[in-house]
């Protein structure tokens, strides 16, 4: 084991946690985030040896969420109720799932290079775009977009704003206007960090922010908003 991992974690400690590879400066191990209404969200968490922990997330083949905060990973698994990533994200352990906090792999999580982790979580509480919905010009169905990087507000943006807009032109996966819509118990699940069943909250609902409005964007929404912007 490099000698700087081995100043972390001991063979022995490790031994037992399924997915265990270890790369130049970090160890990494499959974890997970278990939502009742989603399932089991699979992703692989990076111990690196200044502290740092990152999840690369696994939920379908065409996610792109490869540098997620703990906080951040809890959130996109659509866990429900509040935010305590360090029980809700477990590994396997002995065919068994075992929450963070029971493991050795946190006891450097309080070293001083997560204050770039933790700023990042806390200005993702401030800056929360829930899930929107937007409807096919042809079949009348309505398709969820998830609003949670620059690019994601962005296809949310034009695809909101474009006049026939089609469920083939949804960015995540190739489907047709035959594809089932989502249940009316899953839409009313928008992804708010206070409740899972949040109609709209000042936590969730954004009314105008540089990650939701475009400097390149000629639509009245974006134009008013960069007018009246603070510098």
């Amino acid at each position: 084991m490099n000698s700087r991992l081995s100043n972390m974690f001991t063979e022995e400690e490790l031994k037992d946690i399924e997915g265990l590879k270890r790369g130049s400066d970090f160890i990494e191990v499959k974890c997970g985030c278990t939502s009742r209404k989603y399932g089991d969200t699979i992703g692989k968490l990076r111990v690196f040896t200044n502290g740092q922990f990152l999840i690369s997330c696994e939920c379908t083949p065409s996610c792109e969420e490869e540098k997620l905060t703990p906080y951040d990973f809890e959130k996109h698994s659509g866990k429900e109720g509040t935010r305590k990533w360090k029980n809700h994200i477990w590994v396997i352990m002995k065919n068994k799932k075992v929450p963070l906090w029971r493991t050795v792999l946190l006891k450097y999580y309080k070293h001083a290079s997560n204050g770039a982790n933790e700023l990042t979580s806390t200005l993702a509480k401030r800056l929360f775009h829930r899930d929107e919905f937007v409807r096919c010009s042809r079949c009348k169905k309505e398709r969820r977009f998830r609003l949670r990087t620059d690019e994601d507000c962005r296809r949310y943006h034009d695809a909101a704003k474009a006049r026939k807009w089609k469920c083939a032109n949804w960015p995540y996966d190739k489907i047709t206007c035959k594809v089932d819509e989502e249940r009316a118990s899953r839409k009313s699940c928008r992804g708010c960090p206070r409740s899972p069943s949040c109609k709209g909250c000042t936590t969730c609902v954004c009314f105008g922010c540089f990650k939701c409005r475009f400097l390149d964007c000629k639509c009245r929404t974006c134009v008013d908003f960069v007018q009246n912007a603070e510098p």
